[in-house]
Order: structure tokens, then sequence, then C-alpha cells
């Protein structure tokens, strides 16, 4: 049976464009084809002035077949991050689901997973740049108002960072700080699609997160419905090796689970 949930996706593809049926029914129809059974749309709150939700309850009202959650990619944009932290306190109730995540590092203006900025990342102090993206991640956490975490360890997008011991020892304190917190992190087929050709977080992070029972979500994180559930085939193997058999669902911020089958 195909994986049944992609919990972050991009209809508005880093540009606004309002929400209507026209924009919103390609992404069901491509779920219903892929076998998905949830979907949760998480556009990226510097966008959110295309989020219509009375459009997003027509496309579920048109497709009863399907679970359509309302969602947001919270992030630490220096310019909008404000303000779309100011939009999921005010749209809390209207939402099901909230991503938190961090694409910026400390004093800079350009986001830090762009792929044009490999050559640069080569040439920096990876440990220190990844030092100050769990602390922005901690950072996220403690403001509050998230269900999950988006790519954990996309400090690592470049594939030019390989450190001694690998990626968890950087990551086991913040594995800590999200169980305590009860939030979920996702499974994610992107990395597969870039430099790093690894999916994110890491095998290592992610057993270390079975271990302390932390939930998982299944994402794409797709910017066209034409990449949603993309390299699903791959990532059940991979579910099936690490003996993955339950994943996370969420309806208003509320977290039940859904046993693979």
């Amino acid at each position: 049976m195909p994986l049944p949930i992609d919990y972050h996706t991009h209809p508005q593809a880093h540009s606004i464009k309002p929400y209507t049926a026209e924009l919103l029914q390609p992404w069901a129809n491509s779920a219903r084809q892929s076998g998905l059974k949830e979907i949760a749309f998480t556009d990226h709150d510097r966008y959110l002035e295309g989020v219509d939700f009375s459009e997003i309850d027509k496309v579920r009202e048109a497709n009863p077949d399907l679970k359509i959650l309302a969602g947001i990619e919270l992030d630490n944009d220096p310019v909008t991050g404000r303000a779309g932290r100011m939009w999921v306190e005010k749209n809390w109730d209207k939402l099901d689901f909230v991503l938190g995540s961090v694409h910026y590092l400390p004093n800079d203006t350009e986001m830090f997973d762009q792929v044009t900025r490999k050559d640069e990342f080569a040439k920096r102090d990876l440990a220190a740049d990844c030092a100050h993206y769990i602390q922005n991640v901690e950072g996220m956490i403690e403001r509050g108002g998230i269900d999950a975490l988006a790519h954990l360890d996309l400090i690592k997008i470049h594939g030019v960072w390989h450190p001694e011991g690998g990626l968890l020892p950087h990551f086991s304190a913040l594995l800590n700080r999200i169980r305590r917190e009860d939030l979920a992190i996702e499974i994610s087929t992107a990395g597969w699609r870039k430099p790093v050709g690894q999916q994110y977080p890491h095998v290592d992070i992610i057993r270390a997160a079975q271990q302390l029972g932390i939930p998982f979500t299944l994402a794409s994180d797709a910017h066209s419905h034409a990449q949603l559930a993309e390299e699903y085939g791959r990532l059940e193997e991979l579910l099936r090796e690490l003996g993955i058999r339950e994943v996370a669902s969420y309806e208003k911020h509320r977290c039940r689970t859904i046993t693979l089958t």
C-alpha cells in the first residue's frame, strides 16, 4: 500500500499566487494518483497573502476522499518572519499543521540552502554554521506555535560537509529538546534531488529519534504538484529497513498515529 501522507507542499512555489481551485485541485489530483490519503498545504509564511482558508474548504468539499490540511511553513526569514509568526498566532485555530524551519544563518540576508551557494559553503566553517543553525532551530522551538520541524539537517544540503563522527553528535541535544517539547520531525525525500543526494534527516538522526519516541511525518517538499510524493517508493523501502511502521497525522494541531501496512 502506498505511503499515506505528504505533509510538506508548496502550491505557490516561491511566489504569491492566490489560492484558487485552479491552483489547488491539481494537487488533489496528484495526491489521489499517488495513493496519498492526506496532504498538507504548507507554503512559506512569506507568501501568506496567497493563503485563503475558504478556498481550501472548497477543495476539501470537492475531494471528500482526501484529508486536506491547512498548513504553513514558518521560518526564520529576517524580513518576513515576525509577520509570519503573528499571522500564525492569529490563524492558529484555522490551521491544522505548522512546520518550523530555518533557512537563514545569523547576519545573512540570503537563504543558505540556495544551490548557487555551494561553492561558498565549501570554504566555510560548517561546524560553526551548524551550531548557529541549531541555535536558530532551538529559537524556533522556544517561540512555540509549531507542530513539527522540517528537513532537520538542512545544513548538509550542499553535500560539502562530512564531519568526523557524522552528523548525529551535532544534533543529539536538539533531538532531546524536540522530544521534551512533544514535536514531530519529517522524513523528507527532498534531499535526494539536492547536491547532498540524501534524505532529510540522516539515517543516524532518524534512528536516534526512533529511540526517543519522536513521531515522524513524511514529506516531499514539492514545489509542483508533479513532485508530490516524489521518491515515495524509495522512502517506503527506507522506512521498512528502519522498522518504522507508524507515522503521525494531524488535524487542528492534534496528533494521531497511522499504522503503515
